[in-house]
């Protein structure tokens, strides 16, 4: 049986300088070189020259581009070559402006240049590597954040990718090491801080110092008291938060705009009665249940959610989630994300609901469906929080 040993410790790509590449690669012969250089910089020609897009003959105009911006040199001493270690890979990418330019090429007109260079030197917390990880992956992908800072202290189990997006050779690995690991193959540029111990007491203050501020947090863990704790940070910071539970194929979306008003309630006063958050730890376990379900929207839940949380414990192993809801809601936050960096005002704090099942069933919104609904609601709601229904 062929063993390998697999990388459980990087996650940042290391420059390697041109002139030591033939060093490097003679050093580690299990190194291999992925260099598409020439397509990349033809399709930046044609990024820059629409028109040219659809002509079959541009070739003269391309190659006095090419002569130009290689200035005699060949293309292997241009651009920056990055070495990744956990897939013993050096891959040669443009210089930054050029590689930022090209793989937001086509958001073009659905964000301006403008509000792209914002979203792309913003500072982003995503703390959850669950939903947070498709997030966290979204917001880079369309060419947001270079600067990050990423929390989490769970490793990938085989359960974990039914929603999370990667492969059983990464079971066994911290999941904040893999999202990074991802949104650095995508931009090796990024400046990527990750907590891998997840967000305690201890290093909550670090979210919010350094060289630059954090612009947003995208909250994702499982812990009640740190997703008390860390908004009641931001709101003394004048920080928003946002947060996405997924609710069977959908998804309910909190937004909390402290960057707008630091007096209003933490989660919109929903849990209020438990006060700070360092209350939550004296709470009886047995009231968590209640906590949680108050914090993650269950008088929005669909019924389906509703009776598979009450199963948990019993005939279902964990909270019940699932890949098509997982990756909606880093859809979801991604845009959000965006527009609050972006300063949109007409975006408002409150609780949201995406609702699949509104919007594809024809027969949603009928009386009867409707009845049938809320009176199946009422009865698992009495179950799940028995304490909620008698105040």
């Amino acid at each position: 049986m062929l063993i390998r040993d697999v990388d459980f410790t990087s996650w940042q790509p290391i420059l390697v300088p041109f002139h030591k590449l033939k060093f490097f690669f003679k050093n580690n012969p299990q190194v291999t070189a992925v260099d598409q250089f020439a397509d990349m910089l033809e399709e930046l020609f044609l990024l820059r020259n629409p028109r040219r897009h659809f002509e079959k003959d541009c070739n003269a105009e391309y190659k006095i581009f090419k002569k130009r911006y290689l200035k005699k040199r060949g293309p292997q001493l241009q651009g920056v070559w990055f070495y990744f270690p956990w897939l013993k890979q050096v891959v040669h990418f443009l210089p930054e402006n050029e590689h930022l330019e090209l793989r937001t090429g086509r958001n073009r007109q659905l964000i301006t240049l403008k509000e792209q260079s914002i979203y792309y030197n913003a500072v982003v917390s995503v703390l959850g590597m669950s939903v947070g990880s498709h997030a966290a992956i979204t917001i880079a992908m369309t060419g947001g954040a270079k600067y990050l800072k990423l929390a989490d202290p769970d490793i990938i189990s085989g359960s974990n990718l039914n929603r999370i997006r990667t492969g059983f050779n990464e079971v066994g690995l911290k999941k904040v090491l893999s999202v990074a690991r991802k949104i650095s193959e995508i931009n090796p540029y990024s400046v990527i801080e990750i907590l891998p111990q997840g967000l305690t007491d201890r290093n909550l203050g670090s979210l919010f110092t350094g060289r630059r501020k954090v612009d947003i947090i995208i909250e994702e863990m499982d812990n009640p008291y740190m997703k008390l704790r860390v908004r009641y940070e931001a709101r003394s910071k004048g920080v928003p938060v946002i947060m996405a539970a997924d609710n069977e194929d959908g998804v309910i979306v909190d937004v909390e705009r402290y960057d707008i008003n630091r007096n209003q309630p933490v989660l919109h006063g929903l849990i209020d009665e438990w006060g700070s958050g360092a209350s939550i730890k004296k709470l009886d376990p047995k009231d968590l249940p209640r906590v949680i379900a108050k914090i993650a929207g269950a008088d929005l839940a669909t019924t389906t959610m509703l009776e598979s949380v009450l199963e948990v414990g019993k005939t279902l192993y964990s909270w019940p989630q699932l890949g098509t809801a997982a990756t909606l809601c880093g859809s979801v936050l991604a845009n959000l994300c965006r527009r609050l960096i972006l300063k949109q005002k007409n975006i408002v704090s409150g609780r949201y609901e995406v609702n699949m099942n509104a919007i594809f069933e024809n027969d949603y919104h009928s009386k009867t469906s409707k009845k049938k609904r809320e009176e199946k609601k009422t009865k698992l709601l009495r179950e799940l929080m028995p304490k909620e229904n008698n105040l």
